[in-house]
């Protein structure tokens, strides 16, 4: 399987995202923004950063960069699997390919704190992931409290595209464990073929780094569950 990671200037997280993907036994291949092939790769992910220093609003120059006109193209033609990290989430949001939108935190500062998160739809095509898992990862964003229209969140909740909220350690989800101020607490959703998250599971790869669970997630959207 060839997975490609795009780097947008401002990418911070790239190097980390091919490395934790190489760690799982995939080809990780860098693609820059600029491209406008994506290398005969099989999925995609949007790792996370500050493209273009965040601009306007994080992920909103990037959304224009030319590889996202052949990145829509794939997903509207071939359904790529697409996954959003962080940045990554706030692009394909701005993109309009994920509902919603990443607004900054309640509390107006740059968080970066170790979170629960627990599953509350399994996306398509991930494997090895039930809902009510619980994943334990960081968050790094200053812009991270989702945020939908009005009336936009139930048929979200309906359709079964809220992937992952932020909950306590049993997996009670209320507003004492909402770290930035998202709607009912989301951290992720999907969409189709894309899904997109605020924490960060490339931070989450071995047990000296703090949590393995960043493992269970990647092998889950590589559709290959945790081995």
């Amino acid at each position: 399987m060839r997975v490609g990671v795009i780097s947008f200037p401002g990418s911070n997280c790239d190097q980390d995202t091919l490395s934790a993907l190489g760690a799982l036994g995939v080809e990780a291949v860098p693609l820059w923004y600029g491209e406008k092939s994506l290398a005969g790769v099989d999925r995609l992910v949007l790792p996370g950063g500050f493209s273009y220093g965040d601009y306007l609003r994080s992920g909103a120059l990037a959304a224009r960069a030319p590889v996202m006109e052949t990145v829509e193209r794939a997903i509207r033609d071939e359904a790529m699997p697409v996954l959003g990290i962080c940045n990554g989430f706030q692009i394909l949001c701005e993109r309009g390919l994920l509902p919603g939108a990443l607004r900054p935190n309640a509390s107006g500062e740059f968080l970066c704190t170790w979170e629960t998160v627990r599953v509350a739809s399994v996306p398509l095509g991930f494997e090895g992931l039930a809902a009510g898992d619980l994943l334990r990862m960081p968050i790094a964003h200053h812009e991270g409290a989702f945020s939908v229209e009005p009336g936009g969140l139930a048929p979200l909740f309906q359709n079964g595209q809220v992937f992952l909220q932020y909950s306590d350690s049993v997996g009670q989800v209320h507003a004492l464990t909402n770290p930035n101020g998202s709607v009912a607490n989301i951290a992720g959703v999907s969409q189709g073929s894309v899904t997109g998250l605020m924490p960060h599971p490339e931070r989450a790869m071995a047990d000296y780094l703090g949590s393995v669970d960043g493992r269970k997630l990647l092998r889950g959207w590589l559709g290959e569950g945790d081995r």
